[in-house]
């Protein structure tokens, strides 16, 4: 199973550390959404994630699905960090536009990241040494049902 992971990690890193952590499990290649071409149609999976910036992910990720073509066929998933973390909220303009483009959402991660966007910088932010050891292990135990489904559908991959 060839597997992209595209990503945007600002502030704190937060989103990094999860994407790396899904990447050595799936061995899947990082990349940043503005650094993307043509080269996801090249992939069976591709992880698409970043941090929550009011109530949905990275601008820079959301354009980068607007422009991609139909997609039938493919398998996504979608990942994030947030100070709040409410997946089901925060996962649902990303969600939207893959499934247009015909994205099969094979799964979903979310866990809490230090934010401290806007006030939260004046007291320190929010969740501070998160995502911790705890939620990389979560991660990682994310991508091996990811890739558990993989071996027992191969010939959906």
């Amino acid at each position: 199973m060839k597997t992209i992971i595209v990503y945007v990690s600002i502030h704190h890193k937060n989103t990094e550390k999860i994407a790396k952590a899904i990447a050595e499990v799936l061995n899947a290649k990082l990349v940043k959404p503005w650094a993307v071409r043509d080269e996801l149609l090249e992939y069976d999976l591709i992880g698409f994630g970043s941090g929550i910036y009011w109530w949905r992910h990275h601008w820079a990720l959301l354009k980068l699905v607007d422009n991609l073509p139909r997609m039938k066929g493919k398998k996504a998933f979608i990942f994030s960090t947030a100070g709040v973390n409410i997946p089901w909220y925060n996962h649902r303009a990303l969600r939207k536009k893959l499934k247009e483009k015909g994205f099969e959402i094979v799964g979903e991660f979310s866990c809490r990241g230090w934010d401290t966007n806007g006030w939260l910088a004046k007291i320190g932010g929010i969740n501070k040494g998160r995502p911790n050891e705890k939620d990389i292990e979560k991660a990682r135990r994310f991508a091996e049902k990811i890739k558990e489904r993989a071996k027992g559908e191969s010939k959906l991959f």
